[in-house]
């Protein structure tokens, strides 16, 4: 499959718009906040190897982000916690964060590029793209802002909770994530109503 292009924005540019990308990272953990980005381009913009960021390896992401860094108009992150999440569920959640995501822009938007199918509750036109994050530039730009942000953080509550080794999977249900909550029970920061953490029981 091709790269991501940067079609829609200039369309949207055309108009004399300004189009952000929006996406988040950590829908699928059973630990931690979910950190959605949004992100704008400038009008004329290419970086070399942007793309989904789950097609690409962490130093990957690091490297793009420095560039998306030097050369957005703008970009700002949303951070929803683990206890919003229990009492949200996920899909608000993810919603949430992409809205708190927009509205940390300094730079406004008048039109925003969601990753997936759901529209946020902002009053700003929008349009969904199934996959985005490998179609546009803008969402996937932000799906590696997301990405890096949230690991950051997960990195970080792994020198709270070395114990589950958050560093190694970020919360995700990998087979060791999944044995060191049966060991040790959930800790503060575990979605308590996700599967893997409600039906896993302490031996």
């Amino acid at each position: 499959m091709s790269p991501p292009d940067h079609e829609m924005e200039k369309r949207i540019w055309a108009e004399g718009r300004i189009p952000a990308g929006v996406d988040e990272a950590g829908r699928g953990p059973l630990a931690g906040p979910v950190v959605a980005a949004a992100v704008i381009l400038p009008e004329t913009f290419a970086i070399d190897g942007l793309d989904d960021s789950k097609k690409l390896t962490h130093p990957q992401r690091v490297r793009i982000l420095e560039m998306i860094i030097i050369h957005a108009v703008d970009l700002a992150v949303g951070v929803v916690d683990h206890e919003a999440i229990d009492s949200l569920n996920i899909l608000k959640a993810s919603l949430r964060a992409m809205e708190i995501a927009v509205g940390n822009l300094v730079r406004k938007p008048d039109f925003l590029l969601i990753d997936g199918n759901q529209r946020t509750s902002l009053h700003i036109p929008q349009k969904t793209v199934i996959k985005g994050d490998s179609k546009c530039c803008s969402i996937a730009a932000a799906s590696i802002v997301a990405k890096v942000r949230r690991d950051e953080i997960m990195d970080k509550y792994h020198e709270i909770y070395p114990e589950y080794n958050f560093r190694s999977h970020k919360g995700y249900p990998t087979p060791e994530h999944l044995e060191a909550i049966r060991k040790h029970g959930p800790c503060p920061i575990h979605r308590k109503s996700f599967r893997g953490v409600l039906v896993t029981e302490v031996k």
